[in-house]
């Protein structure tokens, strides 16, 4: 009878002995079924337990005495629910004896032959690191309504015309946006320090305003500041516009340098992400096929030539379509360059160095270098302790040098009027830029 319970699932309701004898099959499917409805079964869950196999059933019904049977049904007709009750059995018929020993808690339970038991592996953490150190926290937010807050993905779209606020956690943050939100002192613009957060508010976006917005803590030691690599936050923001497919800019036509140990950008931006783009060339004009190797198009960036060389050099333009007609970007000019890197190759020389009282010296300094790099120019000349007026005038040009070669030619010119014998001596000049800077002299005598 143990092993009916066991198998029915039942609480064991009596401890007197019972005889055994046979059992028809019948009376024992009556009382499963009568078992199997009752409410404690289903409070208890153990419903389960009550689907046991015909074939199991039949196995027992000979086991079980008539007795047994007829004050299980008593019992269970007026009690539905048994909590306390004990029932003892006699053991199956045929069954071998085995010697009594106290059981484990649930070693008499039948467990379902085939079933397919799921292997419980334990969850890891997202974005595991060795060194919990370097583990870099975004604590970049975005309010929403009602005050929830929004932790920000690497994009987000927008529609132009919404406005939204920013939220980076921290008592020193220092923000990064569009620059041409700071070129032209955009109002919509407010960004506020507060206590515990810094706060970025762009109100009546607009599709130019589409581009990456950042943020990082500074760790100050005094006048000394720097970037905390582990508490930062960023995204890339597109404000859709189905008028505007690409990012507006200021001006028409852009001009690009091709320099062949770096890769070159055209920046044909787009505000929907979802925007089907393509490359043209203006003359001949053709498609530019984007192998996605040596052309590759980024959705922040535009196309970028990994690898550029004298063939891509013309002018070139993009063309976006989205649910509508196609629109066309400006023009870009791809210029080759191929010009040394370091501090500037600088000559000077004077028109003339010999002068004359109240004569007119010029003085010229001339850089050639890479045509996207400034060059900055300072002098010393012998009237400049006394105060003595000159005329400095800086500009720029870019020369072609022959096979596709474009060098960017900078002059600095000083002007001496009315030559005195204090002007006299030497005329120095330092041309600077990112690499390094060069000093050049001419010497200018009276006459």
């Amino acid at each position: 009878m143990d092993d009916l319970v066991d198998v029915l699932g039942f609480p064991k309701a009596f401890d007197k002995p019972v005889v055994k004898d046979s059992m028809g099959t019948k009376a024992l499917y009556h009382l499963k079924e009568m078992w199997c409805t009752s409410a404690w079964t289903k409070r208890s869950g153990r419903l389960k337990q009550c689907m046991v196999s015909s074939q199991v059933m039949r196995n027992v019904a000979g086991a079980i005495s008539s007795r047994s049977l007829e004050v299980l049904l008593f019992t269970l007709q007026p009690i539905p629910v048994l909590v306390h009750a004990n029932l003892v059995c006699s053991r199956v018929v045929g069954q071998a004896a085995k010697s009594k020993r106290p059981k484990e808690p649930g070693e008499n339970k039948i467990k379902p032959v085939n079933k397919k038991v799921k292997p419980k592996t334990p969850k890891m953490k997202e974005r595991e690191s060795t060194d919990s150190s370097w583990k870099s926290q975004s604590i970049l937010m975005q309010v929403m309504d009602k005050g929830r807050f929004q932790k920000l993905a690497a994009t987000l779209s927008l529609s132009a015309g919404e406005s939204i606020e920013l939220r980076c956690k921290g008592s020193n943050v220092t923000w990064n946006y569009p620059s041409y939100l700071d070129t032209f002192k955009d109002s919509r613009l407010s960004i506020k320090q507060l206590d515990r957060y810094s706060q970025l508010i762009l109100a009546n976006s607009t599709a130019a305003d589409t581009g990456e917005y950042s943020c990082w803590l500074q760790l100050c030691n005094g006048n000394k500041c720097r970037k905390d690599e582990t508490k930062t936050g960023s995204t890339y923001i597109f404000f859709t516009d189905k008028e505007e497919l690409f990012v507006p800019t200021p001006s028409y036509f852009e001009i690009v340098y091709l320099n062949p140990d770096k890769p070159a950008v055209i920046p044909c931006r787009v505000t929907t992400p979802s925007a089907k783009v393509t490359l043209h060339r203006e003359f001949p004009a053709e498609e530019i096929e984007t192998d996605g190797t040596d052309i590759i198009y980024d959705v922040k960036k535009g196309f970028v030539y990994q690898h550029p060389t004298s063939d891509h050099k013309g002018i070139v333009y993009c063309k976006a379509e989205s649910q509508g007609a196609p629109q066309i970007s400006i023009k870009y000019h791809l210029l080759y360059v191929e010009v040394p890197k370091g501090p500037p190759s600088t000559t000077i020389a004077a028109s003339s160095n010999r002068a004359a009282v109240s004569d007119s010296v010029h003085v010229i300094c001339t850089v050639l270098g890479e045509p996207d790099v400034d060059v900055n120019f300072r002098w010393q000349y012998p009237g400049q302790q006394s105060e003595r007026p000159a005329i400095i005038q800086n500009f720029w040009r870019l020369i072609n040098r022959g096979i596709g070669h474009t060098t960017r030619m900078s002059k600095s010119v000083l002007v001496v009027e009315d030559f005195e014998a204090g002007d006299a001596g030497n005329y120095i000049c330092i041309a600077q830029n990112l690499q390094g800077e060069t000093t050049v002299a001419t010497k200018v005598e009276l006459n």
